[in-house]
């Protein structure tokens, strides 16, 4: 039986697709790369914001419209499974099985376990409840050239943002033990990951509810020794996605200083900077904590790249809120920035009030932050002109130049280096890379030896 897995959404999700493949295979199944072979098919949701859940549906409709058109193709053969999963599916799954009858399964996000079994069921629903402590998948199919790859340290959320499901979705925040952590982090360094992406829903948060304190300094580093000091062994970079600023402490920052193999780069979804905001956002960052925060972070480390996000037009936000969010951005500058329009969700505190912002004035809102953003891109980029950075090759594009990134930038969400090269390279390998120009979002070079 061949399995073919879409997958939406943010890196969490991609690697639940992981722990699906892995457990198809472990029952005897094939991973398929194409749906148009496949006895089953399952898209993974995302379900976050209306954004993704209009992908998600039209990615359901377009699998069923393909399978469709495999039984006018092949009316003898045997119609393939079309399973739902994911947070959409776990969030909606009843209201789903019920208006998207091309679907046959709608699972949620706690049962990847049983996916055998459930394919052999074949009944319409299943979703159970979040476990207590975090669940391991049993087995993990990853890339065939996993230089690049990311590692869940812990399940779910309890910051409970006003606007947001996670919580309902993933249930409360369960950190992985550190020893399962180290354990396939050694595997996975072995099997040639140079790149390693720490992954949670929060990862600042990691050890508080079994160990009784914020272990995620520690956890670094465990994970830097790996390998010992053999460049050639262990992780060459150790990236850092979804902190908290808040849970930000001076000592995580002087472990990312002085860890060479952690990058010079953190992910702070910040959201907003006015007080009057962040609280109705039920956040528990303050603006002089953020501002304080960022300048540590600067201080300590003058090369960093933060990457952040904001919302605008949440509800209750006046002129005089979102003019201290854009002169916020103005002034700090961020490296990498994201602008999301508020969107409303039902079943949230912030989605039952009442003083909701016009969608295109939100919307208006987000597009003046990023047409200043692309200007502070452009020039940030413009002064890495002339020097010399570490690229990692993800590929080649469609000229025949080499693609990749520096240690600044995170996979499928920022920069890319496009480079030339007399050498020729396989995804996973490093190399220095010149810089001859910019642009707003890339950067192109050429390889130069090592110590140029």
């Amino acid at each position: 039986m061949k399995i073919f897995i879409e997958t939406l959404g943010c890196p969490k999700n991609f690697n639940d697709s992981e722990g699906i493949g892995g457990i198809c295979e472990e029952a005897g199944m094939t991973v398929s790369q194409s749906p148009c072979d496949a006895d089953v098919i399952i898209v993974n949701t995302c379900g976050f914001i209306n954004d993704a859940k209009t992908e998600s549906i039209d990615t359901i409709f377009s699998m069923a419209r393909l399978i469709e058109e495999r039984m006018e193709n092949e009316p003898s053969a045997d119609k393939p499974l079309l399973i739902v999963s994911g947070c959409l599916s776990e969030r909606y799954g009843r209201e789903l099985s019920e208006e998207i009858p091309e679907a046959d399964i709608f699972m949620g996000v706690n049962d990847y376990e049983r996916l055998p079994e459930i394919i052999a069921e074949k009944k319409r629903l299943y979703r159970s409840p979040a476990p207590g402590c975090f669940r391991e998948f049993s087995a993990r199919k990853m890339a065939d050239n996993p230089y690049s790859a990311t590692l869940r340290i812990a399940e779910g959320c309890n910051n409970r943002c006003a606007y947001c499901v996670i919580p309902q979705i993933r249930g409360g925040y369960r950190s992985r033990p550190m020893e399962d952590i180290i354990r396939e982090a050694e595997h996975m360094a072995g099997e040639g990951t140079r790149e390693l992406i720490l992954i949670a829903q929060d990862l600042t948060e990691y050890g508080r509810d079994i160990y009784g304190s914020l272990m995620l300094p520690q956890l670094l580093r465990r994970l830097c020794a790996i390998g010992g000091k053999d460049p050639d062994k262990g992780f060459r970079w150790i990236r850092l996605m979804y902190c908290y600023e808040d849970k930000i402490t001076d000592e995580l920052i002087e472990v990312m200083a002085s860890e060479e193999r952690i990058c010079r780069y953190i992910d702070i979804p910040l959201q907003h900077i006015s007080d009057n905001v962040l609280k109705s956002m039920r956040r528990r960052s303050t603006s002089s904590g953020i501002k304080d925060t960022v300048m540590r972070l600067r201080k300590a480390m003058p090369d960093i790249h933060i990457r952040t996000t904001f919302i605008t037009g949440f509800p209750g936000e006046t002129e005089d809120d979102f003019d201290r969010l854009y002169d916020f951005a103005g002034e700090f500058r961020f490296e990498r920035l994201g602008v999301f329009a508020y969107s409303r969700e039902e079943g949230t505190p912030a989605g039952d009030r009442e003083d909701q912002i016009p969608e295109n004035i939100r919307a208006e809102r987000a597009d003046s932050i990023m047409r200043m953003q692309v200007d502070i891109s452009r020039e940030v980029n413009e002064g890495k002109t002339g020097k010399v950075f570490e690229v990692l090759v993800d590929g080649i594009d469609e000229e025949g130049a080499y693609v990749g990134r520096t240690m600044y930038d995170a996979p499928e969400i920022d920069n890319t280096v496009i480079f030339k090269s007399d050498n020729e390279h396989r995804p996973g390998d490093f190399v220095n890379v010149q810089v001859l120009d910019a642009f707003d979002y890339d950067l192109v070079g050429v390889e130069v030896k090592k110590g140029r």
